[in-house]
């Protein structure tokens, strides 16, 4: 029994690490445009570092997504706008 406990959990654990690591691998873009102020992942006309976008949908600051979903929010861009 405590044996069969063992290979549960041992499994459990395995599993949690491939999906994990399969989450991080997952490619991402840039999407200008839909960041929220102060949410944005880098770069924009004034500025260079995260989280320094001042305004709400900046069109030159980016947040990283899933490869895709950008061009499926309405505004989004994969270029820079501004």
């Amino acid at each position: 029994m405590r044996n069969a406990v063992f290979v549960a959990s041992a499994l459990a654990a395995a599993l949690s690490v491939a999906l994990v690591a399969s989450a991080q691998a997952q490619e991402t873009e840039r999407c200008y445009g839909v960041a929220k102020a102060g949410q944005n992942d880098c770069k924009a006309g004034s500025h260079d570092c995260k989280g320094q976008s001042e305004v709400d949908a900046d069109p030159d600051s980016f947040v990283l997504l899933p490869v895709g979903t950008c061009k499926k929010i309405e505004g989004a861009s994969l270029q820079p706008q501004g």
